[in-house]
């Protein structure tokens, strides 16, 4: 009970020292808000709630925030209050407090002009406010009261579009059927404005070129009765000719050398390719390489969505980092256009070095150095060639594998055409350059003290985005070898002692071939949505007709293709990402995983690289990376002590869901409450991995987990800890108690 009166002592003490109103100079009285009261009776509640809403942010200023009730700011602002320019105090004052805002500071009439002129734009022409102060029980402190009559809501009787015979009048009530505005709608000045904007970006489309929203009026007539307008959508009478009149292309030119300094067209130097013309005196390019790019021909009507995905298009081709254009108006010949790009060149050569810091799926941080070589011009048709080597050491973090670090050195060629090479003819109009891209690479990898992979990969392929919210990709062929060397005479007794096959089946030589094909649709980059997702389909195949062909079956009939044995499976993956936005600060965001491979005909289980896993910093954070699974399997007291190390499990199907809530708290921290769950399996049974393979009591298999986090984002990169905890194991033999053994991870991004 002491306790209690002495912390109700101190709390009232606290109050009284961060007390504000005590600096006020006489007279002087702090403004602490405003409250709009709504006095009209035939208002709705819920109509009455939504006006309060919205203009309670049309009011200006704001009072001083609060923090528990108290104007913490405005505290620190006072108790530091100084006339010098630098030090503590005036850091403090600065960067922490903020001024006090006083009654005087707020006019009132002005405020309620806004609010009134608001209503009236939003069908409510007949609103009156006024306002008025109201002091509270402490003198020094008032607030303002808006009272509001805001009278009925005009609504629209009838709209009707210009009924003139001419091009433009056509052309706008054309328009019509995608109208904003519509009979029955209350009036709203702001949708009115976006309905001449509308019309004017579908006149653009149409050959318009000189229009302009502004060429619209729109009128309406407020005494039909039943408080209801007639809006007349109509075109100025001034409008100029040339905003009437349909423009069409008449040529093209495209200056790819393009410098600021340069002032002469140099029409003499153009050389004609098909429909447009090139400006390139030092035949920087080849004529072909804007194929793709100039979307519009001679002839046809302007267009401004191919005008702006040919922009877009210059941009993605890679060599330009500047493109600007001009049109020529011809009229005195007749209503066209001359066209001119002006294409200002990067470097073409250019050599960079980064080091990274990342986190591996495998709960491993470290650091990778690139050295990177890019000719963005390799064959003068904006072929981009990139040489990449790097180098990276990786630490894992956690209770097991300590010691045994990742070491990689590799090389990684590539070449990517802005087009597709090859029999497929693919042509579109929007602003995506469909790419065609060969890439290889080498790669060594030392696991220290265990054991090196010798990693060789070609691949051929097609990418292209047929809008801004998909995008397919299209591996013709993809091989992959895998070789493993200086393989440590420890790793071998653990397999010799355990006799686990997980152990083996990481060092087994892996070669995969054969096409792939990835589909992914997102609308996450339009930020404006309260409802977002991401989702990714990849199907894999690796060998599937020269499998067949040859008869593979194993362990009856072993294929072999240039002397090596291959793997042989059908690969599907499925992920799926929700993001819902609670306010401006905080969201919910949940993911779900199944993907499955089906290793046959030379393969029992699939390639170890080509394996599911399941645990760690961005999967279930309540677990150690690759411990769980899998299935129910148990890992045998014998393996988890000895060697110090753990196998790496791994499974041939997997299944996984997470939920994530994410609320900003204050400056760049952002917090985290999660939830994960899954599991991976085995498709066939193994010896010595008893429980791992999938079957119909998979669900009483599912790992579980739940914690918390934090998040530091720093604009170029997000800084992330989190602290799982397991509350469901995927065996019942294996005791969970829910709070004492947590898992902390650290983590460069957000999970997903």
């Amino acid at each position: 009970m002491a306790k209690i009166r002495y912390l109700f002592v101190f709390t009232i003490l606290f109050i009284s020292a961060c007390s504000t109103t005590k600096y006020l100079a006489p007279g002087q009285k702090l403004y602490n808000g405003a409250k709009i009261k709504i006095t009209d009776k035939n208002t709705t509640k819920s109509e009455a709630n939504a006006i309060t809403e919205e203009l309670e942010d049309l009011l200006r200023p704001k009072p001083n925030g609060k923090i528990l009730g108290l104007r913490f700011k405005l505290y620190e602002y006072e108790k530091n209050k100084t006339t010098k320019k630098t030090g503590l105090k005036h850091f403090l004052m600065t960067h922490i407090g903020e001024p006090p805002v006083l009654l005087s500071a707020v006019d009132i009439v002005k405020n309620a002009s806004i609010l009134q002129n608001r209503l009236q734009n939003e069908g409510y022409f007949l609103a009156q406010v006024s306002g008025d102060t109201v002091t509270k029980k402490d003198k020094k402190i008032a607030e303002v009261l808006y009272s509001i009559q805001t009278g009925p809501a005009y609504h629209y009787h009838k709209i009707t579009f210009p009924t003139d015979n001419d091009d433009l009048d056509t052309a706008v009530t054309g328009t019509s059927k995608q109208t904003y505005l519509k009979v029955g709608d209350k009036f709203n000045l702001d949708v009115i404005k976006n309905e001449r904007i509308r019309i004017d970006a579908r006149l653009k489309e149409e050959g318009f070129f000189y229009f302009a929203p502004e060429d619209l009026i729109m009128r309406y007539d407020s005494t039909v009765a039943g408080h209801q307008v007639d809006l007349f959508v109509k075109v100025k009478g001034e409008t100029p000719d040339e905003a009437r009149w349909i423009y069409s292309v008449r040529n093209i030119y495209v200056y790819p050398d393009y410098k600021l300094r340069d002032t002469a067209l140099k029409m003499d130097s153009a050389v004609k390719y098909r429909w447009y013309n090139v400006i390139d005196p030092k035949k920087t390019f080849r004529p072909f390489t804007f194929k793709n790019s100039v979307l519009l021909h001679p002839g046809d009507i302007y267009n401004r969505t191919e005008h702006t995905n040919s922009l877009s298009r210059f941009i993605e081709l890679g060599p330009f980092k500047f493109v600007k254009n001009r049109f020529e108006d011809v009229t005195p010949d007749s209503a066209k256009l001359d066209i001119y790009y002006f294409l200002t060149q990067q470097r073409r050569k250019s050599l960079q070095a980064d080091i990274v810091a990342r986190q591996t799926s495998a709960n491993y941080n470290g650091t990778q150095l690139d050295v990177n070589f890019r000719n963005r011009n390799l064959f003068k048709g904006a072929e981009l060639f990139t040489l990449t080597f790097f180098a990276s050491q990786d630490i894992q973090f956690g209770s097991y594998n300590n010691g045994y670090n990742v070491y990689q050195y590799g090389i990684q060629p590539s070449i990517s055409w802005p087009r597709f090479v090859g029999p497929i003819n693919f042509s579109s109009d929007n602003a995506y350059i469909p790419r065609t891209v060969l890439s290889a690479g080498y790669t060594i990898v030392n696991r220290s003290k265990l054991y090196s992979l010798n990693s060789y990969n070609a691949s051929f392929g097609y990418q292209w985005k047929p809008n801004a919210h998909v995008q397919h990709q299209l591996d013709l062929e993809d091989v992959t070898y895998v070789n493993p060397r200086n393989i440590s005479q420890v790793y071998l007794d653990s397999i010799q002692k355990t006799r686990n096959p997980t152990l083996a089946h990481v060092i087994n030589a892996q070669f995969t071939f054969g096409p792939s094909y990835s589909y992914t649709w997102t609308n996450t980059m339009e930020t404006n949505k309260q409802n977002t997702l991401y989702y990714n389909s990849k199907v894999s195949l690796s060998a599937n007709i020269y499998g067949l062909i040859t008869g593979a079956d194993t362990p009856r009939r072993v294929s072999k293709l240039l002397g090596t044995t291959f793997d042989q499976y059908v690969k599907l993956e499925n992920e799926i990402r929700f993001y819902h936005k609670l306010g401006l600060n905080s969201k919910v965001a949940a993911r779900f995983m199944v993907d499955v491979g089906l290793p046959y005909g030379n393969s029992t289980v699939l390639p170890y690289s080509q394996q599911f896993f399941i645990g760690g910093s961005n999967s279930l954070r309540g677990f150690q990376a690759h411990s769980i699974g899998p299935g129910g399997y148990i890992l045998p007291a014998n393996l988890a002590t000895g060697s110090g190390f753990l196998p790496d499990e791994s499974g041939d199907i997997k299944i996984e869901g997470n939920i994530e809530y994410r609320p900003k708290l204050f400056s760049i921290v952002e917090g985290a409450l999660f939830i994960d769950a899954g599991n991976i399996w085995l498709l066939n049974s193994t010896q010595g991995l008893h429980g791992a393979t999938f079957g119909k009591n998979f669900l009483s298999q599912i790992a579980a987990d739940a914690g918390f986090g934090l998040r530091f984002n720093l604009n170029v990169l997000v800084l992330r800890t989190d602290l799982g905890f397991p509350f469901l194991e995927p065996n019942p033999a294996i005791p969970v108690h829910f709070g004492q053994h947590g898992v902390f991870n650290l983590g460069i991004g957000y999970p997903f």
